[in-house]
């Protein structure tokens, strides 16, 4: 069961010019029970990245309206953790050299078979979710301590779902967690009653965290972030 849900909450974006082969890839891994989308240029591809968050990036380096290096370049200096995969017709050992060189995770050669493609993926997405497993479990909030194993915080004791639910936030402090994502991991399920549910722990750890100078936003759509609280 937890492996349904990690792969119905794995996001995969295409970026390639060759929309029928896109398209096909998109079905397939549609069929395989992720999330996936495509875009048609370099252009729509950091539009599309830019306005909603995702797990792997599919990526062809020509075709795509501008230098495909670039692009990749790009995609390593604004999410540096994002995985990345090159989907691409040269087979040149210079330019899957480059790649690597550029951050790249992968680079695979058209044609490929789909099934080895997923294989791939998983095996990068696994590497990750076992370091995100075993990061850092006690965090300092500004002159505070957060212990998840403890489940305290400065001494007061969170319940498991309080603590599990700030161990999420502290790991992506500033950053948006999806709330399907949150839903998944500590819910197992995303309907109308667990995002009830979440939203009422997120208001027990607000209580918590605004006297230490910390809060958490709701970011409309999308779900959560632990930021520092300026006002206090």
């Amino acid at each position: 069961m937890q492996r349904i849900l990690e792969i119905m909450s794995t996001r995969i974006l295409l970026i390639d010019g060759d929309i029928s082969l896109a398209t096909v890839l998109r079905d397939y891994l549609v069929s395989r029970g992720y999330q996936a989308a495509m875009a048609g240029s370099a252009k729509e591809g950091l539009e599309r990245l830019h306005g909603a968050p995702w797990d792997v990036v599919l990526m062809e380096i020509q075709g795509i309206g501008m230098n495909g290096y670039e692009l990749l370049k790009t995609l390593r200096h604004r999410m540096p953790k994002m995985p990345v995969f090159i989907l691409s017709t040269r087979s040149d050992r210079e330019d899957q050299m480059r790649a690597f060189e550029l951050g790249a995770d992968d680079y695979i050669t058209k044609p490929f078979s789909m099934d080895l493609l997923i294989c791939r993926i998983e095996a990068v997405l696994r590497r990750i979710r076992a370091y995100e497993e075993n990061r850092q479990k006690v965090f300092q909030l500004g002159t505070h301590v957060f212990n998840s194993v403890h489940q305290s915080l400065d001494g007061q004791h969170l319940s498991s779902r309080e603590s599990d639910l700030l161990l999420m936030l502290c790991r992506n402090e500033g950053e948006v967690v999806e709330k399907h994502k949150i839903l998944s991991a500590l819910w197992k399920e995303d309907n109308a009653f667990t995002a009830r549910s979440l939203g009422v722990y997120i208001n027990h750890l607000r209580q918590f965290l605004r006297p230490i100078g910390y809060e958490i936003i709701a970011v409309r759509y999308k779900g959560y972030k632990l930021v520092t609280d300026v006002t206090v």
